[in-house]
C-alpha cells in the first residue's frame, strides 16, 4: 500500500460507536438508506450504500462505528453527518463491536 498516513493523521479521525435507532430505504436510490444513529450526545443522519446487503429494519438497534468528523456531504436526497464502516467482498458488511458498549464511547 502506498498511501500511507502518519499516526497523527490517524489521530484526526473521531470514531465512536453508534447505535441504529431508525431505518429507511432511499427510495429514489438503488444503494442507500437512510440511518438516524445515536452517537451519545446526538442523533446523527447518516446515508450508507448498503441496502443490497441489509433490510432496513434488521439494522435498527445496531451498534456500529462511525466516523464522526467528517464534514456533512450534501446528496441529492438530503445530508449525510458522518459514515459508518463497512467492509465489502462479495457483500457490505459493517463493522460491528463485539461486545455492548455505550453509544458515543470513543475508540482508539
Amino acid at each position: 500500500m502506498s498511501n500511507k498516513i502518519t499516526i497523527d493523521d490517524f489521530l484526526k479521525i473521531d470514531l465512536r460507536i453508534g447505535k441504529i435507532i431508525g431505518a429507511k430505504a432511499v427510495e429514489d436510490s438503488r444503494k442507500m438508506i437512510e440511518l438516524k444513529v445515536d452517537i451519545g450526545e446526538e442523533t446523527r443522519t447518516v446515508f450508507a450504500g448498503i441496502k443490497k446487503s441489509y433490510q432496513p429494519e434488521s439494522l435498527v438497534d445496531k451498534l456500529v462505528v462511525v466516523i464522526t468528523n467528517l464534514e456533512p456531504r450534501e446528496m441529492k436526497f438530503g445530508t449525510s453527518d458522518g459514515m459508518i464502516l463497512a467492509a465489502q467482498d462479495e457483500e457490505v458488511v459493517i463493522l460491528q463491536p463485539e461486545k455492548n458498549i455505550k453509544p458515543g464511547s470513543k475508540i482508539s
